[in-house]
């Protein structure tokens, strides 16, 4: 069994079931059982997190492939994922550590310490800091939490990449320790969210505009052909975020067969335009991606 460490933000229930309330999920969870994430786990009414220390991916990658276009553009940041993710996206572009549980994926252990000395040690190649990516960072909350802190405490910049769907009073406590955010507004509808993702708009509405109070942020849409690429959804998506800041950059990346829509065709290249052009009138910067 992997290392456990206890989680943060749940409750314990009669019969040894827990509450965990890290997401809008809120999952009630048997003695024995997973929440939807996959890396939380009830063993005799204590919640473990599961993926702790385990790293799937790392990578020093420039600070533009999180995307993030307008922090620190030039520079390098040390990235790192572990498994596991509380959205059910279909079109999941990193399902085969974000879809999985931490057994079923090759991991690597490492502790907070030694993840900030590695991302010191990088200063010399350009690296500002650590960015959480690759999976749903959220969900490996108590690693993050205890990692950006230390990151903190050396001056190197945190970065979360995430699809923002996460409780209030987590996110207040991690705000403090993160510089920069790319957060996926993944539609501006909410059956999308409810059908597609098994998620809540207005939850990620919710994260979003309390973020930007915070730190810096930058918002990403995967455009997918008859879901989310109407100009009118483009138009109200784009003026909810103008409505904090029209300086909000929005990157519009382009949909390839995938996953569980592996039969639904690449987002015609007219179709980004046409949608960048709806967001402009709105916002500052928009960017396309995966062109």
């Amino acid at each position: 069994m992997l290392d456990r460490k206890e989680a943060m933000f749940y409750k314990k229930l009669k019969d040894k079931r827990v509450l965990c309330f890290l997401c809008p999920h809120n999952c009630n969870i048997p003695d024995g059982g997973h929440g939807i994430c996959g890396v939380r786990q009830n063993f005799e009414g204590i919640l473990y997190s599961l993926n702790f220390g385990e790293i799937a991916s790392i990578a020093l990658d420039p600070i533009e492939k999180k995307p993030l276009y307008r922090f620190y553009p030039g520079s390098y940041i040390l990235s790192i994922g572990s498994a596991g993710c509380n959205f059910r996206c279909p079109f999941c572009q990193n399902h085969r550590i974000a879809r999985v549980k931490p057994h079923e994926v090759i991991t690597s252990h490492a502790n907070s310490d030694e993840i900030v000395e590695k991302a010191v040690a990088l200063k010399k190649r350009g690296n500002i800091g650590i960015a959480y990516t690759y999976n749903e960072p959220t969900i490996w909350y108590e690693f993050v939490y205890e990692t950006a802190k230390l990151a903190k405490e050396k001056n190197l910049k945190n970065v979360l990449v995430t699809n923002g769907y996460i409780c209030k009073e987590p996110l207040d406590r991690l705000l403090p320790y993160i510089d920069a955010m790319n957060i996926d507004l993944k539609a501006y509808n909410n059956k999308f969210y409810k059908e597609l993702v098994k998620g809540g708009l207005e939850e990620v509405k919710s994260t979003i505009s309390e973020s930007v109070k915070h730190c810096h942020v930058e918002i990403t849409t995967l455009i997918i052909p008859g879901c989310n690429d109407s100009i009118e959804e483009m138009e109200d998506m784009a003026k909810w975020i103008s409505s904090m800041s029209r300086d909000i950059p929005l990157h519009l990346s382009r949909h390839f067969p995938n996953y569980e829509m592996a039969d639904r065709p690449p987002t015609p290249r007219d179709t980004l335009a046409i949608l960048k052009q709806a967001a402009e009138r709105h916002l500052k910067y928009v960017y396309l991606g995966n062109v």
